[in-house]
């Protein structure tokens, strides 16, 4: 018999604050009995929704199934920046520029971007939790300026347009003095993620499409012709199932030692009040990351998505038990104070309402798992670093796997290697993190 037991079930630190700012949602809806379905698709954030959508675009009329672990949002959909970015953003680079196929990967961002697009549109979906305004990388030193200006030029051979913004254009946008340029680059959308999660599964669920919530999968055999997928209280049988569960996949006994487990940190502070936001200044929303990966990036949003509040997102540590520590939150909720501290001394030392890990799943050579891993198991997982617009092209790719079909997304992802095997333990934890910390104290000007 075949079967795969999950070692162990998802677990985050801290609030999801993207969705805790939205309000309650509507009361869950577990798998409490044993049933039937065409698909299963396990995981519900950017690469399990779009999986179950996309079924449901190319077999109208199918029985899918979606199960969640928790709460929709609460999970990685809900933990990062709400960046869904079409340019190159690799970010085991310097600048972001690939030594893969640049064109290739913002071709098919832009596939992914469209995608979540016709959704917001079709589910109707609040348009302030996905807004095509773009975003800036920020500079705050000169070789912070000199990786904006190398990745410009990157994206000029690539024919893709930018615009260099001078200390006093990122001080009307931000509100900081603390940058001295900005590299302003169009096509990113501004995803309030949880919000676009959040109605996304709404759509899908008035579709017809079965999501149950608090239904972790603890195992899932194989029962002749079809699959077992179990939770602790019911189970669905299914002749196809899709993973995407990034990281944990790992947990269900595939590709063992060839997943980085990795963390990154967040802070989000209280709704400002009127007379703070006349200290800070700048506008209402915008979105900075760092001209090299491993800064720090800043938001503000406003009351459409969910209050006028700043998120700091920086540190990194890897956790092969896929477990953020105590001590990880504590330091890098102290180092993201200091960086919010610097960029806005007008309002140091306002305390943080929010701050939360949120996992990422990464390989050694940058490549995601996407495949048929065993007989009607198809996996959508893996997407290093990236999870909005790759989640999202993961998805899409795995539930055209299962329906036989063929496109440009499902040959790019085929054609990608296997993951490289990770170093062995315990130099891989370690070494992995000493690394960590000397790329944030090489980025620690940004």
């Amino acid at each position: 018999m075949t079967q795969h037991i999950a070692k162990h079930l998802p677990s985050h630190r801290g609030v999801a604050a993207w969705n805790a700012i939205l309000g309650p949602q509507p009361q869950a809806v577990q798998l409490d009995s044993d049933i039937t379905a065409d698909f299963v698709v396990i995981g519900a954030g950017f690469a399990g929704l779009s999986a179950a959508r996309r079924l449901s675009q190319l077999q109208p009329g199918a029985r899918i199934a979606v199960l969640e672990a928790g709460r929709i949002a609460e999970g990685a959909a809900g933990r990062n920046s709400g960046f869904m970015i079409d340019l190159p953003h690799d970010l085991a680079s310097d600048d972001y520029a690939s030594t893969g196929d640049d064109r290739k990967m913002i071709e098919l961002n832009r596939q992914a971007i469209a995608f979540a697009q016709q959704a917001v549109e079709d589910f109707d979906i609040d348009s302030n939790f996905f807004d095509p305004v773009g975003k800036v990388n920020g500079a705050a030193s000169e070789s912070a300026e000199a990786r904006n200006k190398s990745y410009a030029q990157h994206l000029k051979t690539l024919n893709e347009n930018s615009e260099m913004l001078d200390p006093q254009q990122m001080h009307e946008l931000t509100g900081s003095q603390h940058y001295i340029s900005g590299l302003y680059t169009p096509g990113t959308v501004m995803l309030q993620p949880a919000g676009y999660i959040r109605g996304l599964a709404k759509g899908l669920t008035d579709d017809g499409v079965q999501i149950f919530e608090n239904s972790a999968v603890t195992r899932f055999l194989r029962e002749g012709s079809t699959w077992r997928v179990e939770t602790q209280k019911g189970a669905i049988a299914a002749p196809k199932l899709i993973l995407t569960v990034n990281g944990q996949l790992e947990s269900f006994g595939f590709k063992k030692d060839r997943l980085m487990q990795l963390f990154l940190f967040a802070v989000m502070t209280p709704e400002l009040n009127s007379d703070t936001l006349g200290k800070l200044g700048g506008q209402p929303r915008w979105g900075v990351t760092p001209s090299d990966p491993m800064g720090t990036t800043m938001r503000r949003i406003d009351t459409r998505q969910g209050g006028n509040r700043i998120v700091t997102r920086t540190c990194a540590a890897l956790r092969p038990r896929m477990a953020a520590t105590p001590r990880d939150m504590s330091r890098a909720a102290h180092v993201m104070q200091r960086k919010f501290d610097q960029r806005f001394p007008k309002l140091a030392g306002i305390q943080m309402e929010y701050q939360w890990a949120g996992h990422l799943c990464l390989s050694l050579n940058g490549v995601s798992v996407t495949q048929e891993l065993e007989n009607g198991v198809y996996s959508g997982c893996v997407q290093n670093g990236l999870g909005t617009a790759r989640g999202t092209l993961t998805g899409i790719a795995a539930a055209e796997s299962a329906c036989g079909h063929s496109s440009d997304i499902t040959r790019y992802f085929s054609a990608e290697p296997q993951p490289k095997r990770l170093p062995p333990q315990p130099f891989r934890e370690i070494g992995a993190n000493l690394f960590l910390r000397w790329k944030e104290w090489k980025a620690s000007e940004d």
